[in-house]
């Protein structure tokens, strides 16, 4: 079903037009007070290579939210595939039974099995509507390969093809950018 939408835009709507956006699924920890706090998070991006920053956007209701000015440090473990019971736990469907493997990397929790860590230190925060986006400096990194946890369209999805690490990125130096159409 198509939907379009001209005029004031109905929150439900928004999300599920956004939804339509396939996602990574994180989960963002930080550590106050020797006690480790973490959320399920697929509004996370990286804002630059020089230096080297990435963003969250935490919503103003979330427990990680008040506790970030008190941190101003967070980890980012990108879930592979498998860590589904994992992301369940940390968006708010707890599960008693699971063990939790953390790992610390330069004084932050981490998840134990993720594709990729990165630890980074919050440069600057902003106000944006019901969300609060943390700006932070990359202090530590790791990736492996395999296969990530993905979202879309208010669901979890598999990719259907292994991905291909050693393809060209598009931060490469050698990506040449062809014109689609002209404007």
């Amino acid at each position: 079903m198509s939907s379009a939408t001209i005029g004031p835009i109905d929150s439900r709507q928004f999300r599920t037009c956004c939804g339509r956006f396939t996602t990574g699924i994180t989960v963002v920890t930080t550590k106050v007070d020797d006690t480790v706090h973490g959320m399920t998070a697929n509004g996370f991006m990286s804002v630059s290579l020089e230096p080297p920053l990435i963003a969250i956007s935490l919503g103003h209701n979330t427990r990680l939210h008040q506790f970030m000015p008190q941190s101003m440090r967070y980890g980012i473990s990108i879930l592979d595939e498998s860590q589904l019971a994992i992301s369940n736990h940390f968006a708010g469907r707890p599960d008693d039974t699971l063990k939790i493997p953390f790992i610390e990397k330069v004084g932050m929790p981490l998840l134990d099995g993720a594709l990729a860590h990165l630890v980074a230190r919050v440069v600057d925060a902003h106000e944006a509507g019901d969300h609060t986006l943390y700006i932070a400096e990359v202090e530590y990194l790791n990736y492996a390969d395999g296969r990530p946890l993905v979202y879309y369209a208010g669901g979890y999805n598999q990719l259907k093809a292994d991905p291909k690490p050693e393809h060209m990125s598009w931060f490469d130096n050698e990506v040449f950018f062809f014109p689609v159409s002209d404007f």
